[in-house]
């Protein structure tokens, strides 16, 4: 056989263990290294540990002193479950962290009627925060159970290359709200972020070859010192001063408010805010969460496993690391972190980013987790960095994610129609699917499904608002059902259970059926995927407030992360007529329609605020 020419093209070979991998899961770097290496980890996770209780304290009554106690809980628990998940979970090389996912519920119970007559700030803090840790230790049990009993190894076990693609990918891209759209609210601070660890990382080891290991793996620590300094010298010459209070939020270095609230010492203990409280429907809708953060953990998982240079996880090792995400999400509600856990992304990233996959080194990360939430000056310090910096990694780290993903197409036949279809729709409906669920939310207040039961509302809400989900429901049962009896099927699936994969596809179909008999009968309520405009309410601001009640109520929601004012703001759409009560009457309006258009909501509880069906909008300003 004549040997092929030179210039033919030749396929890449393919290979189960991702090459080029440094120090892999069972190699630490020598010990100076592994230090360093951990702290760079331990720095990532920062930016979700700070920006959850951010959005959520204000929300529940708290103030910076709360937000700090927060923040230093979620650090503490995160260091806990990421040692527990190395040493007797999947022993991945895995940071266990807090999940965007949860937040959808969290913010329902917030919202909840029965907190609104308490007039304390600080009292409806620790009533909201109970309710929180009651849900999640309630919820804690659903991956619990699917992860120790092996529920979760059986339906793995039957996850080919093809299904598992979506999952992955998505994962990461299904995060891209948390990239750019972060880095803008500062361009000057996150631009040159995302332009020095480019730089740094990849260029940086071409042009000193003798130095390489400094820029491959310490590449993250020395931009953010680079631009944290030059974000501390544009707010100490006053480049914010007259910039509205948005834009001071996410660039200046001294607007968290952590370092001053933050106590020197303090250890989180397990009830420190009081005995939870318990709700079915809130709980129901938390393990709607729990499912979603399964799935997206199951993804990032594998992304974590491909980078540490690993082995295929066998399934049973995954079920494994499932149940302790559970007992994760169980110390989530003991000792009161707001939010449930999943396996970061952002961390899955940065071993790719430098090429470390040792277990030590997350461990030792885990370890300054503990460590800078115990002495909680310190760790304030680093906390305060600001947020589009954390934005500008995530646009690299969520990148890498997707990319581990799209790596398992080397393992599916790409000649295959079936394969093309599954693989496109699995990833457009994964897109677009949670797109539409968010910018309904964000239009309407509330979800595409609004039924009279709330908690009903929140499961479908959150299930269908994840990419991973979407993509991994409908990957899942197409891999299981379309052409399986076609040989060449068999072949790609290397698989002979079909009978198995025929029950778990009409399982599925019999959810989906339940879903919509339900979603159409439940309370007696229609499911509201519109609004008609007889049907349309506003809330707006009492014409008899006094100003200076408006002014403060105005301060207050503006303050929130959750709240956009920027219509408001000097040249935007909403800024004229520049009354007060014009400018709270568009606040208030965004406020009743985030709170599910509760007319309690709109009123405050000392009547400024009040509800109008006749449409208060200007030819400038629309109220939605």
């Amino acid at each position: 056989m004549a040997a092929p020419k030179q210039d033919e093209f030749h396929p890449h070979p393919v290979k189960e263990q991702l090459p080029g991998v440094e120090f892999c899961i069972t190699s630490p770097p020598p010990w100076p290294e592994a230090v360093l290496l951990g702290f760079q980890h331990y720095i990532v996770m920062l930016g979700t540990t700070v920006l959850i209780p951010s959005i959520l304290v204000p929300q529940m009554g708290g103030g910076n002193d709360e937000k700090a106690k927060v923040i230093q809980t979620l650090l503490f628990v995160s260091g806990l479950n990421t040692l527990l998940q190395s040493y007797f979970g999947t022993r991945l090389p895995t940071v266990i962290g807090g999940s965007f996912t949860f937040i959808v519920p969290t913010v329902s119970i917030i919202l909840s009627t029965k907190y609104n007559n308490v007039s304390d700030p600080h009292q409806r803090f620790l009533q909201t925060m109970r309710g929180i840790q009651g849900a999640l230790i309630a919820a804690s049990s659903f991956q619990i159970i699917i992860g120790f009993s092996g529920l979760w190894r059986n339906v793995v076990r039957y996850m080919s290359p093809l299904s598992a693609v979506p999952i992955i990918t998505l994962a990461g891209l299904g995060l891209y709200a948390r990239g750019f759209p972060g880095v803008a609210k500062c361009i000057e601070i996150g631009l040159p972020q995302i332009v020095l660890l480019i730089l740094f990382s990849l260029y940086g080891p071409q042009l000193l070859e003798g130095r390489r290991a400094l820029f491959d793996r310490s590449s993250v620590i020395i931009s953010i010192a680079i631009v944290w300094v030059y974000a501390y010298i544009l707010t100490l010459g006053g480049a914010y001063k007259s910039r509205p209070p948005l834009t001071q939020y996410h660039c200046r270095t001294d607007r968290a408010g952590l370092i001053g609230a933050s106590p020197w010492i303090r250890v989180p203990y397990p009830f420190q805010w009081g005995s939870p409280t318990f709700d079915a429907g809130e709980s129901f809708a938390m393990m709607a969460a729990s499912f979603a953060a399964l799935i997206e953990s199951t993804g990032i998982m594998y992304a974590v496993s491909r980078y540490a240079s690993a082995t295929p996880v066998p399934p049973s090792v995954l079920s494994r690391g499932v149940g302790w995400q559970g007992i994760a999400i169980l110390l989530d509600g003991m000792f009161g972190t707001v939010n449930g856990s999943t396996a970061l992304a952002e961390n899955a990233g940065l071993l790719a980013l430098t090429r470390v996959g040792s277990r030590r080194v997350v461990q030792i990360s885990a370890g300054f987790m503990l460590f800078f939430s115990v002495l909680g000056k310190f760790g304030a310090v680093f906390a305060s960095i600001p947020l589009p910096i954390f934005a500008a990694l995530y646009c690299i780290f969520f990148g890498y994610v997707a990319s581990a993903g799209l790596g398992f197409l080397q393992f599916c036949n790409l000649n295959s129609f079936r394969t093309k279809f599954i693989l496109g729709f699995a990833f457009f409906m994964g897109l677009s699917v949670p797109q539409y669920f968010n910018e309904f939310a964000s239009v309407a207040g509330y979800g595409p499904v609004h039924t009279g039961a709330r908690w009903f509302n929140d499961i479908v809400n959150v299930i269908f608002s994840s990419p991973a989900t979407v993509a991994a429901i409908i990957a899942y049962f197409l891999d299981a059902t379309l052409l399986r009896h076609d040989s060449a099927t068999r072949r790609d699936r290397d698989t002979f259970k079909c009978k198995f994969e025929l029950a778990m596809a009409t399982l599925g179909l019999i959810f989906c059926a339940l879903l919509l008999l339900f979603t159409s009968s439940v309370s007696g309520a229609d499911t509201n995927w519109g609004e008609s405009a007889s049907a349309r309410k506003y809330c707006v601001a009492n014409p008899t407030a006094d100003e200076k009640v408006l002014l403060g109520r105005i301060q207050y929601y503006c303050s929130s992360p959750l709240i956009d004012c920027k219509a408001i703001q000097p040249g935007e759409a909403c800024f004229e007529p520049n009354t007060t009560y014009f400018h709270a009457s568009v606040v208030f309006n965004i406020y009743y329609k985030f709170s599910h258009c509760a007319e309690d909501q709109c009123h405050h509880g000392d009547g400024s605020g009040m509800v109008i069906t006749t449409d208060p909008s200007t030819p400038e300003c629309h109220f939605v």
